[in-house]
């Protein structure tokens, strides 16, 4: 996974003398989950769904055009190659989500989960993944893992599993964790910011294992 992370930071780049973008890896992880699943994406679909402007949306596709991983027509964007096989990668370690009810362990009134597989000795006390979460305009996020059908909080002692039953099956009927899985949830005052901020702890949680390899 080191060089899919890797590609996503190139993507997110700044080229000079261009001006600070306003995207990072985790809008163009959602940029190419968008473009596979709508047949011919449009410009004007990215915008609805991401909520950058014209402008970030038109330099940001400029960005994918440049490293291969898309071509355009007036139809809409498809997946080359080696954007397909780069997300499939993606989803390799980030297999499921989902839009996570209020809870007692969520703070805003819109929360999403993902999930990365495997990683759960990695995640340490969830701190690195709510920092960035709060850095793509999250109001913080909770990291959670998985084993023997109960969601633990990242602490590492997995002592006593969370006590809102409803959420921890909510979470195994919708993002089907395995046993050293990681589940987080970052909440935020809005459905795309929560999503985007999901994505980008889980591809911290993967930069932070590759560090550590």
């Amino acid at each position: 996974m080191h060089n899919v992370v890797k590609l996503l930071g190139k993507v997110a780049q700044r080229y000079y003398p261009s001006r600070v973008l306003s995207f990072e890896p985790a809008h163009i992880f959602k940029v190419l989950q968008i473009i596979h699943t709508n047949t011919k994406a449009s410009r004007s679909i990215l915008i609805e769904e991401i909520g950058l402007g014209e402008g970030s949306i038109k330099t940001l596709v400029k960005h994918l055009k440049m490293n291969g991983l898309v071509t355009t027509s007036k139809s809409g964007m498809i997946l080359t190659n080696k954007g397909t096989a780069l997300f499939s990668k993606l989803i390799e370690a980030i297999p499921a989500e989902a839009d996570i009810r209020e809870s007692s362990i969520t703070i805003g009134r819109a929360n999403h989960a993902q999930l990365v597989k495997g990683l759960s000795e990695d995640v340490g006390s969830g701190i690195e993944q709510r920092d960035a979460a709060i850095k793509i305009g999250a109001l913080g996020a909770t990291t959670l893992v998985f084993r023997d059908n109960k969601l633990f909080t990242s602490d590492k002692s997995y002592d006593i599993p969370i006590k809102d039953h409803t959420l921890t099956r909510e979470v195994i009927k919708k993002l089907e964790p395995e046993n050293g899985d990681v589940v987080i949830v970052a909440s935020a005052e809005n459905k795309k910011t929560a999503d985007l901020a999901a994505k980008r702890a889980a591809l911290e949680t993967i930069a932070n294992h590759e560090n550590h390899s």
